[in-house]
């Protein structure tokens, strides 16, 4: 029987080789030359999520939309949200001000004309909002978002804010950041929000991780992953470290099946939806 408390699903809709596990390896100039899996991917998610009647959100990169504009129209058409990644998948703390109000623009800008869908949410590549950049916020309510989910109240070796909340908070000019979840346990807290994680633990743990989230927050649960993450046969990357590659390749394999039966299990909507962003 489904578990009836409302979880927001997300999924960050990038190719392989434009993870940050291998940005000192594949430079942007060079996407170019590899072949996209990400139409394929998306749209095995896209079977799945109509099976299960989970609507989320998918924050889209624009050098994807741009070169897979069906893709979007597809997501867009069976009703779930779409949300900016910015244009190349750049972590925000290494932009100008300036720099980072371009790349989400520009972005933003893409996939509204191509799916006809107002765009108000925004996630930032890597969770990389923190206080190196607190300006991005102001860029962000410049540009026309309403909300963004990039924070990730953890500490990590290449991203994290322990320091900031773990619920949700306004800034700046009213702009709602929605953090990642974490539960806190034995003392410590622990990041509990999909992506690598939930490949790595078995699907009970993961389960056991959600229904402690609900009993320590009142805010709906935000789960994230990506679409190579189903991708067991996807190009192998040469010359990335060994934490990398485990990082990027673990459990890959069982990815698809253990997304299908979280799906299953647990009522999920779109951020917009489980949030009821705009409509305070």
């Amino acid at each position: 029987m489904k578990n009836l408390k409302i979880n927001a699903m997300t999924v960050d809709v990038e190719d392989y080789f434009q993870v940050a596990a291998f940005d000192s390896l594949i430079s942007p100039d060079n996407w170019g030359d590899y072949s996209l899996r990400v139409f394929a991917n998306t749209t095995k998610i896209l079977d799945i999520f109509r099976k299960h009647n989970v609507k989320a959100t998918f924050f889209i990169l624009g050098w994807v939309a741009e070169r897979e504009p069906e893709l979007i129209r597809l997501i867009a058409e069976d009703g779930h949200e779409i949300a900016n990644h910015g244009y190349m998948h750049q972590k925000a703390f290494n932009q100008t001000y300036e720099e980072f109000l371009n790349d989400i623009t520009k972005s933003k800008k893409i996939l509204e004309e191509i799916s006809g869908k107002k765009v108000v949410g925004y996630r930032a590549p890597s969770f990389s909002i923190d206080k190196r950049n607190e300006w991005a916020f102001d860029a962000l309510l410049e540009s026309g978002h309403l909300y963004s989910s990039s924070t990730y109240p953890v500490s990590h070796d290449h991203y994290g804010t322990p320091e900031w909340s773990t619920k949700p908070f306004k800034v700046g000019g009213g702009l709602l950041e929605l953090p990642q979840a974490t539960i806190d346990l034995c003392g410590r807290r622990l990041p509990v929000g999909g992506g690598g994680y939930f490949r790595l633990f078995p699907l009970m743990l993961s389960e056991y991780f959600l229904g402690k989230f609900h009993e320590q927050h009142d805010h709906p649960y935000i789960f994230y992953f990506h679409p190579w993450e189903i991708d067991p046969e996807q190009p192998r990357v040469e010359g990335a470290s060994s934490k990398s590659k485990f990082r990027h390749y673990v459990n890959l394999s069982r990815m698809e099946a253990k997304i299908a039966k979280l799906c299953k299990n647990h009522k999920w909507e779109s951020i917009e939806t489980a949030f009821n962003i705009g409509k305070e």
